[in-house]
């Protein structure tokens, strides 16, 4: 890459001297509420720093990330098609091997931006082992799980949840996620395909809620598989202590999204791309807009974490880590920040904040970091994959990496 980055074991320190205020790129500008009335960001809500330094190296096309209970995590190759068990604080990888690793290995298609993509550990992984992975498969992208053996780091035969989900060389989704309720929900891509995001018999341009036998979770919309819908590219899902939803999104070619997600909502595409477009669906349903929205060159949003005072939103192409500030922050960890009636307003958020910009590359996923890898301090750490040997960075030496990001807010 055409910008300098730090090697492997050094640390790279960004302070955020102003909410928003960042030289590499413009503020995002407001968004326009449903009247028609622009709704600012909250105002003085804290800013924060961040240092970073690399944990593992050496990873290929890393794509999903995951946290066990015992501290480590999974992660997924795109290209390669396997999964790894990877150890922040010994820095081990070990293979995943198994009747399901192989499945993985040979089964799927590593055409363009599929392959292997997300993973997710089931809450009731302790008792079962169930891990739940999506790929991009010979008729389709689909989601399998299957039993992990951390023991003996081994994935036993997949079982399919959802198959049939529309396919392209771009556009494919490919975030899993276990949400508070237990349920899982499913990210997926239009497939480049012109009004699938609109169209609620197809599965894509969709955020999907089910049950692990791939049927619609009690509660969903019209009893419906599908959670909300008009998505372009959702690749990051996360919940924040009090319930509330989000989602990461590329835009086309002006304005990448963070969404608030709510049940049944039509988020607008390709009829809208962040607050620009029309307004509303031809039979009048509104669309609804996000809360934070940034300029495609300076994010590309893949994988989000969120804590207890900001979501944290992994960009690619931006090469940076995002922060979208809740107003009300200052509530403890696991705590529910205070928010404003209206949490899906963009009044309920601070003004985006970039760290890390251009030290790492591009940036893929991200994880609230177990307690085990965290600094010496015991604050907020994340941990966060880069991923320059997608086939789109520039790869140096020792890329790609997982990170230890420790934040400091005040």
């Amino acid at each position: 890459m055409s910008t300098a980055r730090a090697l492997p074991g050094t640390l790279v320190v960004l302070s955020v001297l102003l909410a928003g205020a960042c030289s590499d790129g413009p503020v995002p500008a407001p968004s326009p509420a449903s009247d028609g009335q622009v709704v600012e960001p909250a105002p003085d809500v804290p800013t924060a720093g961040a240092t970073a330094t690399s944990l593992i190296d050496g990873l290929a096309s890393p794509w999903g990330l995951a946290a066990l209970p015992d501290g480590r995590l999974l992660s997924t190759s795109r290209d390669e098609g396997t999964v790894s068990l990877l150890d922040p604080g010994s820095g081990a990888v070990t293979a995943v091997t198994g009747a399901g690793a192989d499945d993985l290995a040979s089964g799927t298609d590593h055409g363009g931006e599929g392959g292997l993509l997300g993973v997710a550990v089931a809450p009731t992984f302790s008792e079962d082992g169930t891990v739940v992975v999506y790929r991009t498969g010979e008729e389709g992208n689909e989601v399998l799980r299957g039993r992990l053996d951390l023991d003996e780091a081994r994935l036993g035969a997949l079982t399919t949840v959802l198959d049939g989900i529309p396919k392209a060389s771009n556009h494919n989704g490919g975030q899993v996620a276990f949400g508070p309720d237990g349920f899982l929900y499913v990210a997926t891509g239009d497939a480049t395909t012109s009004g699938a995001a609109q169209d609620p018999g197809s599965l894509a341009g969709k955020i999907l809620r089910v049950g692990l036998d791939g049927e619609a979770a009690p509660g969903n919309p019209g009893g419906s598989r599908v959670w909300s819908l008009g998505h372009r590219n959702v690749q990051g899902l996360g919940w924040d202590a009090s319930g509330r939803m989000f989602a990461s999104e590329f835009g086309q070619s002006t304005l990448d999204e963070l969404n608030v997600i709510v049940p049944g909502g039509n988020y607008g595409w390709p009829a809208r791309e962040g607050t620009l477009g029309e307004a509303a669906a031809p039979d009048g349903t509104a669309f609804v807009d996000p809360v934070a929205t940034w300029p495609t060159s300076d994010a590309s949003p893949s994988g989000l974490a969120v804590t207890a005072d900001a979501v944290y939103v992994a960009g690619l192409r931006g090469e940076r880590l995002w922060r979208v500030p809740f107003a009300g922050s200052g509530a403890g960890e696991g705590e529910a920040s205070p928010v404003p009636d209206d949490a899906a307003s963009p009044a309920a958020f601070g003004a985006p904040q970039a760290l890390l910009t251009g030290e790492w590359g591009r940036l893929r996923a991200v994880v609230v970091a177990p307690a085990s890898a965290r600094d010496a301090e015991g604050g907020t750490s994340l941990l966060v994959l880069t991923n320059e040997t997608d086939g789109r960075g520039s790869p140096d030496p020792g890329d790609d990496h997982l990170l230890r990001v420790d934040l400091v807010t005040g």
